[in-house]
């Protein structure tokens, strides 16, 4: 079933959206774009004459604490959606089973943060650091069987189940994956975010136009070995960046001065690039480095070859020849996919190299190229530098996007396809 298939007048549908928006200290939302991303989905039920209840998590509660709160977002949930949403103190309560239950059509109810219950993510809490695995296997095997009376409760507020939260959705969570057991394959389905994640995912996995590009940047090559793996059965064109630069170039012999590198992974490194040749994969890496002589924006700087880093220097984005060579193989592609910045973007004296990359992807997506972009750096990239109109796609899922990319079957969206 399909969101636009289905009509919700007078029905009840649970909508599990991904809320984890950044909040500063007065608990002002720095960042709405998860939540403007939700709209769609919630103004089509509502248009439908349905009602809302919505769950999401907000941060990594061990419990109920007050700065996890979704009553933080309430207002401004309302503002964007023109309805004075209601709020229920505790998703498990009695006070959201009554609400629940008397919802009209068009109205809304937010639920609090699902996290402060354990058995949203059937994990026990609260284990001494001496516990015995006795002790462990005890407390997992008791939070597994809540978990299911916990899963029942939220799918008993509802008629239907609206999955639009991708960026938990590599979660076998209680809201992501396991409430969609409780809906028949009529009343459950993607929201439109949701929908949209699936299809560029597949796209870029399944429906390749060539020549295929992937940007890989990110600080380790440990946390980025499978989908490098997986993406050099797919891709013609490998562009490795940010800090897994000079663990390569390490590997090859280079000297990186005190640049960020993972002394244990060097013959992956070799590895990865014999593969790399074997398949007929060109795997692209600089070779030059804007280096400084500390971690700072104000610190010294300098170009020279990514090799030949002085003693006390480190490599804190690529170069200039090295962004001519980025963007020539960026232009000359038809399907690309960019995770992970070329720098520390975050200072802005190493944002040079990561704006060169966006703004040839910006360039190949003018001339027919799809272009998804994902992982929270590559996002806050293209937002900063004002390109994430001119790219095809702008992921929401993080570590949702790299499983997807691995090759894995994510749980939240077989729970919907089951």
């Amino acid at each position: 079933m399909t969101i636009d298939q289905f009509n919700f007048a007078g029905k009840k549908a649970f909508v599990r959206v991904d809320f984890n928006v950044p909040l500063d200290e007065n608990f002002n939302i720095t960042d709405d774009n998860r939540m403007r991303a939700a709209l769609p989905t919630l103004k089509k039920i509502l248009a439908d004459g349905g009602s809302i209840i919505i769950g999401s998590h907000l941060g990594r509660p061990k419990g109920p604490a007050d700065k996890f709160s979704l009553k933080h977002i309430l207002n401004h949930l309302s503002e964007l959606l023109g309805v004075e949403v209601q709020f229920a103190n505790d998703c498990m309560g009695e006070e959201a089973a009554v609400k629940a239950a008397a919802l009209q059509p068009g109205e809304v109810l937010l639920l609090e943060n699902l996290r402060f219950y354990a058995e949203e993510e059937g994990k026990p809490r609260g284990l001494a650091e001496d516990a015995t695995d006795e002790e462990k296997a005890a407390a997992k095997k008791a939070v597994k069987e809540s978990q299911k009376e916990f899963t029942k409760k939220l799918a008993s507020y509802a008629d239907c189940y609206v999955n639009d939260a991708f960026g938990t959705a590599h979660r076998a969570h209680a809201s992501t994956a396991l409430i969609a057991k409780y809906f028949d394959k009529d009343n459950k389905m993607f929201g439109y975010l949701m929908e949209k994640e699936v299809k560029a995912v597949d796209k870029v996995l399944n429906d390749i136009k060539r020549p295929f590009t992937a940007i890989m940047g990110g600080s380790k090559v440990s946390s980025k070995i499978e989908i490098i793996e997986n993406l050099l059965n797919k891709v013609d064109n490998l562009i490795i960046a940010g800090g897994m630069t000079y663990t390569f170039t390490k590997a090859m012999g280079g000297k990186i001065g005190i640049s960020i590198c993972e002394d244990d992974k060097l013959d992956l490194a070799l590895d990865l690039m014999k593969k790399a040749k074997e398949k007929g994969v060109n795997m692209v890496l600089a070779v030059d480095a804007k280096i400084a002589d500390a971690f700072s924006n104000d610190a010294n700087t300098k170009f020279c070859p990514v090799d030949e880093i002085p003693d006390g220097w480190e490599g804190l984005d690529i170069g200039p020849k090295t962004e001519e060579i980025f963007a020539d193989v960026i232009k000359n592609s038809k399907t690309i996919l960019w995770n992970g910045p070329t720098g520390v973007f975050e200072f802005e004296n190493f944002t040079h190299g990561s704006r060169a990359v966006g703004e040839a992807i910006v360039e190949a997506t003018k001339n027919g190229a799809f272009s998804l972009v994902g992982g929270g750096d590559s996002v806050a990239c293209v937002n900063k530098f004002g390109l994430a109109s001119g790219v095809s796609y702008v992921s929401t899922g993080g570590g949702a996007l790299l499983e997807a990319i691995e090759g894995k079957v994510l749980p939240g969206i077989a729970a919907i396809n089951e």
